[in-house]
């Protein structure tokens, strides 16, 4: 072959073959939640309810329910998609009640309910996780407690440390889940 000839088809060959494809779009990590550590933090949440003693031994047998459900705390229900499946393709809403439940915690523990019984571990670790799940998805509108009667405080003291924790409970487990 003639050296001119095989020079123009190597110089030409570049032409006749298809463009290189696109380098592929490099997916930068978008800032989520620090799923391991809100396990941690929950579990350590959990913990610390349980430890807590009853400073009026006639309430330890005492079982309290509220009966306007308007008044409930928030809970974590079926529609919030916290189940496994939904948790690994979209967990917007289930962190969302998780945000409302632990600010509706959180200001039961600063308001004059527990002005008597101050539980700075446990408002620490609710700060926490509050400020981990924050950072993604915001802050949850603050209600303010009612103001209750001064005679009610153990008995409301109760009812919301019962009711934290179930919550925590549940929510450790999504935690749990999701930093698997």
């Amino acid at each position: 072959m003639d050296p001119l000839r095989c020079l123009r088809l190597c110089l030409c060959l570049p032409l006749l073959l298809p463009p290189p494809a696109a380098p592929a779009p490099v997916q930068v990590p978008v800032p989520g939640t620090d799923w391991a550590a809100c396990r941690s933090l929950s579990r350590e949440l959990s913990r610390l309810v349980a430890t807590l003693k009853e400073p009026h031994r006639v309430l330890e047998e005492t079982h309290l329910s509220e009966e306007d459900p308007k008044n409930w705390r928030p809970r974590i229900r079926c529609s919030d998609a916290c189940d496994p499946s939904t948790l690994d393709t979209n967990n917007t809403r289930c962190l969302q009640r998780i945000l409302q439940g632990l600010q509706h915690y959180r200001d039961l523990l600063s308001s004059d309910i527990f002005t008597a019984r101050r539980l700075p571990r446990l408002e620490t670790a609710l700060d926490q996780l509050l400020s981990l799940i924050q950072q993604e998805h915001g802050h949850s509108p603050r209600h303010p407690v009612t103001p209750s009667e001064t005679w009610a405080h153990p008995l409301l003291q109760r009812l919301a440390l019962q009711r934290l924790q179930s919550f925590a409970a549940i929510m450790s487990r999504v935690f749990t889940h999701s930093a698997s």
